[in-house]
Protein backbone atom coordinates (compact mmCIF):
# COMPACT_ATOMS: atom_id res chain seq x y z
CA UNK A 1 0.00 0.00 0.00
CA UNK A 2 3.16 2.43 0.12
CA UNK A 3 4.01 1.71 -2.80
CA UNK A 4 0.88 2.16 -4.22
CA UNK A 5 0.34 5.64 -2.22
CA UNK A 6 3.97 6.88 -3.84
CA UNK A 7 2.62 5.90 -7.53
CA UNK A 8 -0.01 7.70 -6.69
CA UNK A 9 1.95 11.01 -5.96
CA UNK A 10 4.03 10.32 -8.59
CA UNK A 11 1.25 10.20 -10.84
CA UNK A 12 -0.67 13.74 -9.90
CA UNK A 13 3.19 15.40 -11.07
CA UNK A 14 2.97 14.07 -14.74
CA UNK A 15 0.90 15.52 -17.62
CA UNK A 16 -2.74 14.99 -17.88
CA UNK A 17 -4.35 13.78 -20.89
CA UNK A 18 -8.12 15.14 -21.26
CA UNK A 19 -10.26 13.10 -24.09
CA UNK A 20 -14.15 13.34 -25.25
CA UNK A 21 -16.20 14.50 -28.13
CA UNK A 22 -16.88 18.26 -29.23
CA UNK A 23 -19.79 19.30 -27.89
CA UNK A 24 -19.70 18.60 -24.27
CA UNK A 25 -18.61 20.97 -21.64
CA UNK A 26 -16.14 18.66 -19.73
CA UNK A 27 -13.74 16.09 -20.78
CA UNK A 28 -15.05 12.47 -20.40
CA UNK A 29 -11.74 10.73 -19.46
CA UNK A 30 -9.03 12.76 -17.63
CA UNK A 31 -6.07 10.30 -17.16
CA UNK A 32 -2.20 10.82 -16.82
CA UNK A 33 -0.28 10.42 -20.08
CA UNK A 34 1.89 7.27 -18.82
CA UNK A 35 1.70 3.94 -20.65
CA UNK A 36 2.81 0.09 -19.46
CA UNK A 37 4.90 -2.15 -21.21
CA UNK A 38 5.85 -5.49 -20.47
CA UNK A 39 8.94 -5.96 -19.76
CA UNK A 40 10.08 -9.13 -21.86
CA UNK A 41 13.06 -11.50 -20.85
CA UNK A 42 13.87 -11.66 -23.79
CA UNK A 43 15.71 -14.86 -23.59
CA UNK A 44 14.51 -18.04 -26.11
CA UNK A 45 14.49 -19.19 -29.36
CA UNK A 46 14.10 -15.91 -32.24
CA UNK A 47 11.64 -17.51 -34.06
CA UNK A 48 9.02 -18.09 -31.02
CA UNK A 49 9.67 -14.29 -29.76
CA UNK A 50 9.27 -13.09 -33.17
CA UNK A 51 5.76 -14.88 -33.00
CA UNK A 52 5.12 -13.78 -30.07
CA UNK A 53 5.43 -10.05 -31.16
CA UNK A 54 2.54 -9.61 -32.52
CA UNK A 55 0.51 -10.51 -29.45
CA UNK A 56 3.14 -8.12 -27.26
CA UNK A 57 2.45 -5.01 -29.84
CA UNK A 58 -1.41 -5.20 -27.96
CA UNK A 59 -0.39 -6.10 -24.48
CA UNK A 60 -0.19 -2.66 -22.91
CA UNK A 61 -2.13 0.11 -20.72
CA UNK A 62 -2.77 3.23 -20.37
CA UNK A 63 -3.38 5.90 -18.16
CA UNK A 64 -4.65 4.69 -14.68
CA UNK A 65 -4.96 1.70 -15.36
CA UNK A 66 -0.66 1.38 -16.16
CA UNK A 67 -0.64 2.11 -12.79
CA UNK A 68 0.76 -0.71 -10.29
CA UNK A 69 1.42 -3.39 -13.32
CA UNK A 70 3.96 -5.91 -12.27
CA UNK A 71 6.31 -7.17 -14.95
CA UNK A 72 5.23 -3.80 -16.77
CA UNK A 73 7.78 -1.08 -17.28
CA UNK A 74 5.37 2.36 -17.10
CA UNK A 75 6.63 5.24 -19.69
CA UNK A 76 6.04 8.65 -19.88
CA UNK A 77 5.91 9.54 -23.74
CA UNK A 78 5.00 13.35 -22.55
CA UNK A 79 7.00 15.61 -20.34
CA UNK A 80 6.14 19.05 -19.73
CA UNK A 81 3.68 19.43 -22.84
CA UNK A 82 5.75 18.36 -25.20
CA UNK A 83 5.69 14.58 -27.03
CA UNK A 84 9.50 12.57 -26.35
CA UNK A 85 8.28 9.78 -28.08
CA UNK A 86 6.52 8.87 -30.66
CA UNK A 87 6.25 5.11 -30.97
CA UNK A 88 4.95 5.46 -27.20
CA UNK A 89 2.52 8.13 -28.24
CA UNK A 90 1.18 5.92 -31.17
CA UNK A 91 0.26 3.28 -28.76
CA UNK A 92 -1.31 5.86 -26.84
CA UNK A 93 -3.51 7.29 -29.11
CA UNK A 94 -5.03 3.73 -30.12
CA UNK A 95 -6.20 2.88 -27.21
CA UNK A 96 -7.55 6.27 -26.29
CA UNK A 97 -9.70 5.81 -29.90
CA UNK A 98 -10.46 2.64 -29.33
CA UNK A 99 -10.52 1.66 -26.18
CA UNK A 100 -11.93 4.96 -24.70
CA UNK A 101 -13.61 7.13 -26.97
CA UNK A 102 -14.54 3.46 -28.38
CA UNK A 103 -14.46 5.30 -32.21
CA UNK A 104 -13.87 3.96 -35.91
CA UNK A 105 -10.99 7.26 -36.47
CA UNK A 106 -12.19 6.80 -40.38
CA UNK A 107 -15.57 8.42 -39.50
CA UNK A 108 -14.13 11.34 -37.21
CA UNK A 109 -12.04 14.50 -38.22
CA UNK A 110 -9.82 15.31 -34.41
CA UNK A 111 -8.90 18.50 -32.78
CA UNK A 112 -5.52 17.82 -30.31
CA UNK A 113 -3.71 20.91 -29.18
CA UNK A 114 -0.31 21.79 -28.80
CA UNK A 115 1.59 23.50 -26.29
CA UNK A 116 2.98 27.13 -26.59
CA UNK A 117 6.03 27.46 -29.33
CA UNK A 118 5.40 23.58 -30.30
CA UNK A 119 8.26 22.54 -33.21
CA UNK A 120 6.67 22.26 -36.74
CA UNK A 121 8.36 18.17 -36.60
CA UNK A 122 6.32 17.77 -33.88
CA UNK A 123 3.00 18.64 -35.70
CA UNK A 124 4.51 16.56 -38.80
CA UNK A 125 4.91 13.12 -36.45
CA UNK A 126 1.13 13.75 -34.93
CA UNK A 127 0.20 13.95 -38.75
CA UNK A 128 1.78 11.03 -39.83
CA UNK A 129 0.06 9.28 -37.16
CA UNK A 130 -2.90 10.77 -37.30
CA UNK A 131 -3.49 9.91 -41.33
CA UNK A 132 -1.68 6.95 -41.73
CA UNK A 133 -2.07 4.79 -38.38
CA UNK A 134 -5.75 5.76 -38.20
CA UNK A 135 -6.45 7.11 -41.54
CA UNK A 136 -8.88 9.69 -40.24
CA UNK A 137 -10.32 12.12 -42.73
CA UNK A 138 -9.52 15.44 -41.21
CA UNK A 139 -7.02 17.00 -38.29
CA UNK A 140 -6.89 20.24 -36.95
CA UNK A 141 -4.24 21.18 -34.46
CA UNK A 142 -5.27 24.09 -32.25
CA UNK A 143 -3.00 26.44 -29.64
CA UNK A 144 -3.71 25.99 -25.68
CA UNK A 145 -3.93 29.54 -25.80
CA UNK A 146 -6.42 30.38 -28.29
CA UNK A 147 -9.02 28.18 -27.29
CA UNK A 148 -8.47 29.11 -23.99
CA UNK A 149 -9.57 32.60 -25.14
CA UNK A 150 -12.52 31.53 -26.63
CA UNK A 151 -13.44 29.50 -24.09
CA UNK A 152 -13.61 33.16 -21.81
CA UNK A 153 -16.44 34.07 -24.41
CA UNK A 154 -18.98 32.04 -22.16
CA UNK A 155 -18.35 35.07 -19.48
CA UNK A 156 -20.62 37.66 -19.35
CA UNK A 157 -17.43 40.38 -18.34
CA UNK A 158 -16.84 40.11 -21.62
CA UNK A 159 -18.85 41.88 -24.67
CA UNK A 160 -17.66 40.98 -27.83
CA UNK A 161 -15.77 37.67 -29.12
CA UNK A 162 -12.20 38.84 -29.23
CA UNK A 163 -9.04 36.49 -30.32
CA UNK A 164 -6.85 39.25 -28.68
CA UNK A 165 -5.93 38.69 -25.23
CA UNK A 166 -3.41 37.13 -22.66
CA UNK A 167 -3.86 34.19 -21.50
CA UNK A 168 -2.22 33.61 -18.19
CA UNK A 169 -2.27 29.12 -18.10
CA UNK A 170 -1.33 27.66 -14.78
CA UNK A 171 -1.48 24.23 -14.43
CA UNK A 172 0.23 21.42 -12.23
CA UNK A 173 3.54 22.27 -13.52
CA UNK A 174 4.19 25.54 -15.13
CA UNK A 175 2.47 28.63 -15.76
CA UNK A 176 2.86 30.21 -19.27
CA UNK A 177 1.65 33.97 -19.89
CA UNK A 178 0.88 33.92 -23.67
CA UNK A 179 -0.02 36.86 -25.59
CA UNK A 180 -2.18 36.66 -28.30
CA UNK A 181 -3.28 38.90 -30.99
CA UNK A 182 -6.04 38.05 -33.45
CA UNK A 183 -5.78 34.44 -32.89
CA UNK A 184 -2.05 34.61 -33.76
CA UNK A 185 0.29 33.68 -30.66
CA UNK A 186 3.39 36.28 -29.99
CA UNK A 187 5.59 33.35 -29.95
CA UNK A 188 8.59 36.06 -28.62
CA UNK A 189 6.68 37.68 -25.96
CA UNK A 190 5.96 34.26 -24.13
CA UNK A 191 7.00 33.66 -20.73
CA UNK A 192 6.92 31.03 -18.26
CA UNK A 193 6.86 30.98 -14.78
CA UNK A 194 8.29 28.37 -12.42
CA UNK A 195 5.48 28.78 -10.17
CA UNK A 196 2.10 26.33 -10.44
CA UNK A 197 0.25 23.70 -8.91
CA UNK A 198 2.77 21.44 -7.90
CA UNK A 199 4.82 24.34 -6.45
CA UNK A 200 2.06 25.43 -4.17
CA UNK A 201 1.65 21.63 -3.10
CA UNK A 202 4.95 21.17 -1.84
CA UNK A 203 5.23 24.18 -0.30
CA UNK A 204 1.79 23.59 1.75
CA UNK A 205 3.61 20.14 2.27
CA UNK A 206 6.65 22.12 3.85
CA UNK A 207 4.62 24.10 5.90
CA UNK A 208 2.77 21.13 7.64
CA UNK A 209 5.49 18.86 7.56
CA UNK A 210 7.17 21.66 10.37
CA UNK A 211 4.27 22.07 12.24
CA UNK A 212 2.02 19.20 12.15
CA UNK A 213 3.65 15.74 13.67
CA UNK A 214 0.40 13.39 12.80
CA UNK A 215 0.69 13.05 9.14
CA UNK A 216 1.79 9.85 7.88
CA UNK A 217 5.07 10.66 5.89
CA UNK A 218 4.14 8.45 2.80
CA UNK A 219 0.61 10.59 2.77
CA UNK A 220 2.14 13.90 3.18
CA UNK A 221 1.69 15.08 -0.82
CA UNK A 222 -1.31 13.98 -1.04
CA UNK A 223 -2.58 16.21 2.28
CA UNK A 224 -1.21 18.73 1.44
CA UNK A 225 -3.14 18.34 -2.71
CA UNK A 226 -6.41 17.69 -0.44
CA UNK A 227 -5.67 20.96 2.07
CA UNK A 228 -4.63 23.24 -1.05
CA UNK A 229 -7.68 22.27 -3.41
CA UNK A 230 -10.19 22.51 -0.47
CA UNK A 231 -9.19 25.35 2.01
CA UNK A 232 -6.92 27.53 -0.19
CA UNK A 233 -7.54 30.92 -1.50
CA UNK A 234 -5.91 34.26 -2.39
CA UNK A 235 -5.76 37.12 -0.03
CA UNK A 236 -5.94 41.30 -0.46
CA UNK A 237 -3.42 41.77 2.31
CA UNK A 238 -0.68 39.11 3.78
CA UNK A 239 -0.06 41.09 6.64
CA UNK A 240 -4.23 41.81 7.64
CA UNK A 241 -4.45 38.45 7.26
CA UNK A 242 -1.85 36.97 9.56
CA UNK A 243 -3.58 39.44 12.04
CA UNK A 244 -6.99 38.44 11.46
CA UNK A 245 -5.75 34.50 11.89
CA UNK A 246 -4.22 35.69 15.51
CA UNK A 247 -7.70 37.35 16.48
CA UNK A 248 -9.98 35.07 15.82
CA UNK A 249 -8.48 31.10 15.16
CA UNK A 250 -11.48 29.56 15.83
CA UNK A 251 -13.47 31.17 13.20
CA UNK A 252 -10.68 30.82 10.28
CA UNK A 253 -8.55 27.81 10.93
CA UNK A 254 -9.81 24.91 9.30
CA UNK A 255 -9.39 20.70 10.62
CA UNK A 256 -8.64 18.36 7.57
CA UNK A 257 -9.05 14.57 8.73
CA UNK A 258 -7.55 11.74 6.93
CA UNK A 259 -7.07 8.01 7.41
CA UNK A 260 -3.55 6.59 7.56
CA UNK A 261 -3.28 4.25 4.35
CA UNK A 262 -1.06 1.19 6.43
CA UNK A 263 -2.45 1.59 10.09
CA UNK A 264 -6.05 2.32 8.90
CA UNK A 265 -5.95 4.71 11.55
CA UNK A 266 -7.51 8.26 11.81
CA UNK A 267 -5.39 11.83 11.72
CA UNK A 268 -6.26 14.87 11.50
CA UNK A 269 -4.60 18.38 10.47
CA UNK A 270 -5.15 22.19 11.62
CA UNK A 271 -5.08 24.24 8.59
CA UNK A 272 -4.15 27.92 9.34
CA UNK A 273 -1.85 30.32 7.60
CA UNK A 274 -1.75 27.34 4.95
CA UNK A 275 -4.83 28.66 3.44
CA UNK A 276 -3.36 31.68 2.16
CA UNK A 277 0.37 30.94 2.12
CA UNK A 278 0.01 28.08 -0.13
CA UNK A 279 -0.99 30.33 -3.28
CA UNK A 280 0.77 33.69 -1.80
CA UNK A 281 3.76 32.22 -4.03
CA UNK A 282 2.00 33.42 -7.01
CA UNK A 283 2.69 36.75 -5.71
CA UNK A 284 5.20 36.61 -3.82
CA UNK A 285 7.11 33.96 -5.36
CA UNK A 286 9.90 33.82 -2.98
CA UNK A 287 8.84 32.48 -0.05
CA UNK A 288 8.94 29.13 -2.08
CA UNK A 289 11.58 29.64 -5.04
CA UNK A 290 14.73 31.85 -3.81
CA UNK A 291 15.76 31.91 -7.80
CA UNK A 292 12.85 33.65 -9.03
CA UNK A 293 11.72 36.69 -7.29
CA UNK A 294 8.92 38.03 -9.83
CA UNK A 295 5.48 38.30 -8.93
CA UNK A 296 2.80 37.26 -11.39
CA UNK A 297 1.37 40.44 -11.85
CA UNK A 298 5.32 41.80 -12.75
CA UNK A 299 5.25 38.96 -15.74
CA UNK A 300 1.68 39.97 -17.34
CA UNK A 301 3.11 43.47 -17.39
CA UNK A 302 6.71 42.48 -18.97
CA UNK A 303 5.10 40.61 -21.07
CA UNK A 304 2.12 42.76 -22.42
CA UNK A 305 5.26 45.75 -22.44
CA UNK A 306 7.93 43.63 -25.15
CA UNK A 307 4.37 43.38 -27.13
CA UNK A 308 3.75 45.53 -30.44
CA UNK A 309 2.73 49.09 -29.05
CA UNK A 310 -0.62 48.67 -30.88
CA UNK A 311 -1.95 45.52 -29.03
CA UNK A 312 -1.51 46.83 -25.38
CA UNK A 313 -4.33 48.31 -24.41
CA UNK A 314 -6.64 45.02 -25.75
CA UNK A 315 -4.11 42.81 -24.14
CA UNK A 316 -4.68 44.36 -20.78
CA UNK A 317 -7.99 44.62 -21.37
CA UNK A 318 -8.47 40.73 -21.68
CA UNK A 319 -6.03 39.17 -19.24
CA UNK A 320 -7.34 35.68 -19.22
CA UNK A 321 -7.27 33.16 -17.02
CA UNK A 322 -7.17 29.22 -17.91
CA UNK A 323 -6.14 26.20 -15.63
CA UNK A 324 -6.83 23.94 -12.58
CA UNK A 325 -4.27 26.51 -10.37
CA UNK A 326 -6.17 29.73 -11.32
CA UNK A 327 -9.12 28.55 -9.78
CA UNK A 328 -8.11 30.03 -6.35
CA UNK A 329 -11.04 32.37 -4.71
CA UNK A 330 -9.86 35.71 -5.60
CA UNK A 331 -7.02 35.15 -7.70
CA UNK A 332 -8.27 36.88 -10.20
CA UNK A 333 -9.62 40.23 -8.29
CA UNK A 334 -6.01 40.11 -7.45
CA UNK A 335 -4.16 40.16 -10.26
CA UNK A 336 -6.48 42.29 -11.73
CA UNK A 337 -5.56 45.03 -8.78
CA UNK A 338 -1.62 44.60 -8.44
CA UNK A 339 -1.34 44.98 -12.68
CA UNK A 340 -3.37 48.00 -12.53
CA UNK A 341 -1.10 49.54 -9.70
CA UNK A 342 2.03 48.50 -11.96
CA UNK A 343 0.14 50.40 -14.84
CA UNK A 344 -0.52 53.03 -12.82
CA UNK A 345 2.60 53.72 -11.51
CA UNK A 346 4.39 54.15 -15.04
CA UNK A 347 1.92 56.50 -16.27
CA UNK A 348 1.87 58.46 -13.29
CA UNK A 349 5.82 58.24 -13.56
CA UNK A 350 5.69 59.39 -17.62
CA UNK A 351 3.27 62.03 -16.18
CA UNK A 352 5.86 63.68 -13.66
CA UNK A 353 8.80 63.43 -15.91
CA UNK A 354 7.04 65.42 -18.86
CA UNK A 355 6.60 67.87 -15.73
CA UNK A 356 2.86 67.24 -16.09
CA UNK A 357 2.72 68.53 -19.98
CA UNK A 358 1.38 65.07 -21.12
CA UNK A 359 -1.36 63.73 -19.10
CA UNK A 360 -1.69 59.87 -20.64
CA UNK A 361 -4.77 58.22 -20.90
CA UNK A 362 -5.74 55.83 -17.98
CA UNK A 363 -5.56 52.33 -18.86
CA UNK A 364 -7.93 50.05 -18.41
CA UNK A 365 -6.93 46.61 -16.95
CA UNK A 366 -9.41 43.57 -16.92
CA UNK A 367 -8.83 40.08 -15.50
CA UNK A 368 -11.59 37.60 -16.70
CA UNK A 369 -12.77 35.09 -14.90
CA UNK A 370 -15.24 32.43 -16.07
CA UNK A 371 -16.94 29.31 -14.95
CA UNK A 372 -15.53 27.52 -17.60
CA UNK A 373 -11.26 28.05 -16.12
CA UNK A 374 -10.64 24.71 -14.95
CA UNK A 375 -11.04 23.27 -18.55
CA UNK A 376 -10.60 26.33 -20.48
CA UNK A 377 -8.43 24.85 -23.63
CA UNK A 378 -10.97 21.79 -23.86
CA UNK A 379 -14.05 23.49 -23.44
CA UNK A 380 -12.73 26.02 -26.39
CA UNK A 381 -12.21 23.45 -28.71
CA UNK A 382 -15.04 21.49 -27.97
CA UNK A 383 -16.73 24.72 -29.38
CA UNK A 384 -14.32 24.71 -32.23
CA UNK A 385 -15.03 20.96 -33.33
CA UNK A 386 -18.90 21.44 -32.80
CA UNK A 387 -18.97 24.32 -35.61
CA UNK A 388 -20.55 23.51 -38.81
CA UNK A 389 -17.04 25.10 -40.29
CA UNK A 390 -15.08 22.98 -38.39
CA UNK A 391 -14.42 20.53 -41.51
CA UNK A 392 -13.57 23.05 -43.56
CA UNK A 393 -10.76 24.21 -41.46
CA UNK A 394 -9.15 20.87 -40.58
CA UNK A 395 -6.26 19.48 -42.73
CA UNK A 396 -7.54 16.88 -45.06
CA UNK A 397 -6.32 13.42 -46.23
CA UNK A 398 -6.60 14.51 -49.42
CA UNK A 399 -4.27 17.34 -49.16
CA UNK A 400 -1.99 14.93 -46.41
CA UNK A 401 -1.65 12.02 -49.54
CA UNK A 402 -0.84 15.31 -52.14
CA UNK A 403 1.60 17.02 -50.31
CA UNK A 404 2.47 15.18 -47.25
CA UNK A 405 2.85 16.04 -43.34
CA UNK A 406 4.43 19.89 -44.14
CA UNK A 407 0.47 20.62 -44.70
CA UNK A 408 0.77 21.05 -40.36
CA UNK A 409 3.57 23.67 -40.60
CA UNK A 410 0.56 26.18 -41.29
CA UNK A 411 -2.71 27.29 -39.75
CA UNK A 412 -5.55 26.43 -42.32
CA UNK A 413 -7.68 29.40 -40.68
CA UNK A 414 -5.50 31.68 -40.99
CA UNK A 415 -4.08 30.72 -44.47
CA UNK A 416 -0.52 31.32 -44.03
CA UNK A 417 2.91 29.63 -42.70
CA UNK A 418 3.26 29.71 -39.00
Amino acid sequence: SVNKIRNRTERTLRTLIKIGYAGNTEPQFIMPSCIAIRESAGVGDTAQRRLARGVDDLDFYIGDEAEDKPNYATKWPIRHGMVEDWDLMEKFLEQVIFKYLRAEPEDHSFLMTEPPLNTPENREYLAEIMFETFNTPGLYIAVQAVLALAASWTSRQVGQRTLTGIVIDSGDGVTHAIPVAEGYVIGSCIKNVPIAGRDITFFIQQLLREREAGIPPEQSMETAKAVKERYCYICPDIVKEFSKYDSDPGKWIKQYRGVNAVSQTAFHVDVGYERFLGPEIFFHPEFANPDFMQPISDVVDDVIQSCPIDVRRPLYKNIVLSGGSTMFRDFGRRLQRDVKRVVDARLKLSEELSGGRIKPKPMEVQVITHHMQRYAVWFGGSMLASTPEFSQVCHSKKDYDEIGPSICRHNPVFGIMS
